[in-house]
């Protein structure tokens, strides 16, 4: 069994010359950054901001705030099938990963693993598969064994002797906060994280990702406006210095400034009880060029691939290798 799915990675950097793969998942949000006439600029403005945003979070023995900068490698893990003569290979997943580079010392500092999360199976989870069950229906549904599959190939993933060769820690995958969730504010306070808030109940992409193998926790980080969701397995205050959260924090909250400015360029930060919304009229956009109606539908486009290339014509061979696959949940 162990050698029934097996994983290959490879890398691409991402920098203002970035052109997205024909294998890369086109509504990788900073896929959809390096299209069109725009795509120089806003590729070199995004790595401003991280770079930015890094060494004014990062200020302990940096008082010019220019000491460090922030480069990036796409991670794509594609998976292949071994088995019963099978020769195929599938694109599963891609992530980010950080290198630090302190400009003082020359050092290059890695950073953490994961930040954001694309998923071709993931995408037919929700936007072919989940539509298709409450087709007709008045009351939304979700099948108890949503995210199985998507969750179980993760975890083989992380544990695979591909991801362990090449990655020391566990990744931690970062997004914004659900719509359709109130939170609050508590009384800890991480000194790099910044304020932790608490939701009133899970979201279904909670759930999606505990079935990853991944808990989750909320933090407002100093001079943000809004929480970010921190997904991760072990213990995301401990298991990664300062650095390496700072890292994580300013290349995501960049990305959603850009994504979801309504929610993380608001004029006023989040209040002490707080609930998200894209209709919010008080924010400032930037200049980067991001097209979320185009994005919403590829979705669905890049969904329906993954069931003609990976669900239907593996079907036995997958069920057979989950159902034998044990899985822990976050």
């Amino acid at each position: 069994m162990s050698n029934e799915l097996t994983y290959r990675i490879t890398t691409t950097r991402f920098d203002e010359n970035y052109s997205p793969s024909e294998n890369s998942r086109t509504t990788t949000n900073f896929a959809n950054l390096a299209r069109g006439e725009h795509r120089q600029q806003n590729l070199r403005r995004t790595l401003s901001m991280i770079t930015h945003r890094f060494n004014d979070l990062a200020r302990r023995d940096n008082p010019t705030g220019d000491r460090y900068s922030v480069e990036l490698e796409i991670v794509s893990a594609e998976l292949q099938f071994t088995s019963e003569g099978a020769d195929h290979r599938f694109p599963l997943i891609e992530v980010l990963d950080i290198q630090i580079v302190d400009r003082d010392t020359g050092a290059r500092i890695p950073g953490i693993v994961g930040n954001n999360f694309s998923s071709y199976v993931r995408d037919f989870d929700f936007s072919v598969r989940l539509p298709a069950v409450n087709e007709g229906r008045s009351q939304f549904s979700v099948p108890g064994d949503f995210g199985d599959l998507h969750g179980k190939l993760f975890q083989h993933f992380l544990d695979s002797e591909a991801y362990r060769e090449r990655f020391e820690m566990d990744p931690v995958i970062c997004i914004s906060v659900s719509t359709s969730r109130t939170y609050h504010r508590t009384g800890h306070h991480h000194p790099t994280l910044g304020v932790e808030y608490q939701q009133d109940d899970y979201s279904l992409t909670d759930e999606y990702f505990r079935k990853m193998g991944l808990r989750v926790r909320f933090f407002l980080p100093p001079g943000g406006v809004a929480p970010l969701a921190f997904y991760f397995r072990g213990d995301l205050l401990s298991d990664y210095t300062d650095l390496q959260l700072i890292g994580t924090v300013s290349v995501m909250e960049t990305f959603q400034r850009i994504y979801r400015p309504e929610i993380y360029n608001a004029t006023s930060p989040a209040a002490e009880i707080y609930r998200p919304t894209l209709e919010e009229q008080d924010y400032s956009p930037t200049p980067i060029i991001y097209d979320r109606v185009e994005r919403s539908q590829l979705a669905t486009k890049q969904g329906k691939y993954t069931e003609d290339h990976l669900v239907k014509p593996h079907r036995e061979l997958l069920e057979r290798w989950a159902a034998r696959y044990p899985v822990l949940v976050g």
